[in-house]
């Protein structure tokens, strides 16, 4: 894996594919710069070589051409503020004035290009737009870890119109790969995956990846009602699967022979409807009476889990224990977090990773407690299933 330590950027122009998909508000304000954040390191060290950076990324899904609320002039300001040096803005990224501005760049300069899906031929992976996003610069720098799992032009295309010695991946980029091959090729037992979110169907891939490498798997939110109800529990109107039952069954079965502890809720706290007001009880979790809901994960099944997390030396958590956005039902999913930094605190090896679970952990403050906190979240799921990805194996071909 080559990395940015190898590379002298000294009078050269990088192109450097970011992942500054940012959530904005109505007013195309950033309410979370950690994506920004994520790339200074990278950006710091160019500019520092006595290079200049031309920053690439997309944001979110425009449906065909330019979008105003989607134009990555709308995070120029948060950006320069965040990085310390200005960061200019080019309104495209491969037309004549896009060149001329990355061709006058000078030594310590920053230009953000605008968001590469206004060209529908980014997410296509065409050959000849990513010939064109080449043109840009002299070395290319992948650090968009987020998006490493998309064949898209900026992310798996690029890097074959650059030799060898002019490519590579930048520090979170590297960061990530490190931190994900430590936690699937060389972890310490015992070793504990905490799944949660919404469909079980969405983490088949994951969960029979890791019953290869895991001892325990611990299932929460949403998905575990699909379990719950595979092995005959009432689970009134929560969320299931109806038709993924014997995919459930098959699961847990495959678990017991490969001698994998499967463990699911025992109680729950439920309600009528998701609203900050709702009336709650607290059930067992295979006697949910019709018209209530599992929402959270109970008293006991946060001290069996925790009893788990505890003893294990490398843990993986991927998706909430509930509906944590809302203070009734976040106490699993909050315990789940703390859980992550105490076990960190004692030396095991802890990474979070999805997009809710890092909501998580941002939310309760613990980001800085934990082993590391993955920018990736289809991309860290994918990683694991694979073995590796697009933009990564793009990487090592000329």
């Amino acid at each position: 894996m080559k990395t940015i330590e190898a590379i002298d950027f000294s009078g050269k122009r990088a192109v450097v594919r970011v992942d500054f998909n940012v959530p904005l508000d109505a007013s195309l304000q950033v309410t979370d710069a950690t994506r920004i954040r994520g790339a200074v390191p990278t950006i710091k060290k160019i500019l520092g070589d006595g290079g200049s950076v031309i920053l690439l990324s997309h944001l979110g899904r425009p449906k065909g051409g330019f979008e105003k609320k989607f134009s990555l002039e709308n995070i120029v300001e948060k950006s320069t503020e965040i990085i310390g040096t200005e960061v200019r803005f080019s309104g495209d990224c491969i037309s004549d004035t896009a060149y001329d501005a990355a061709s006058k760049l000078g030594k310590g300069e920053i230009l953000l290009m605008d968001n590469l899906r206004f060209h529908s031929e980014e997410e296509k992976g065409d050959e000849e737009f990513a010939r064109k996003l080449s043109q840009l610069g002299d070395v290319y720098v992948n650090d968009a870890f987020g998006t490493a799992h998309r064949a898209h032009a900026s992310t798996a295309v690029i890097a074959k119109f650059f030799a060898a010695e002019k490519k590579c991946f930048g520090y979170l980029m590297s960061e990530e790969i490190r931190s994900i091959n430590r936690l699937i090729e060389t972890p310490v037992t015992p070793f504990a995956a905490v799944i949660g979110g919404a469909k079980v169907s969405d983490k088949i891939l994951l969960i029979e990846q890791l019953m290869k490498k895991v001892n325990h798997i611990l299932i929460g939110g949403g998905m575990a009602f699909t379990f719950i109800k595979a092995n005959g529990g009432r689970v009134g109107d929560s969320l299931c699967e109806h038709d993924k039952l014997d995919l459930a069954r098959n699961l847990m079965k495959k678990a017991k022979e490969m001698g994998v502890k499967l463990h699911l809720p025992v109680d729950v706290i439920a309600a009528k409807e998701i609203s900050a007001d709702t009336q709650i009880i607290e059930t067992d979790a295979g006697e949910i009476p019709e018209g209530w809901k599992g929402l959270d994960i109970g008293a006991a099944t946060i001290d069996n889990f925790l009893n788990v997390v505890k003893e294990a030396k490398t843990i993986l958590w991927n998706g909430p224990m509930g509906v944590f956005e809302i203070e009734k039902f976040q106490k699993g999913t909050k315990a789940m977090a703390e859980g992550m930094a105490m076990a960190t605190s004692a030396g095991a090896f802890t990474l979070i990773g999805g997009g809710d679970s890092v909501s998580a952990i941002n939310k309760f403050n613990l980001a800085e407690k934990v082993g590391y906190v993955s920018t990736g979240g289809g991309a860290l799921l994918e990683y694991i299933e694979q073995g590796s990805l697009p933009g990564i194996e793009a990487m090592g071909r000329n």
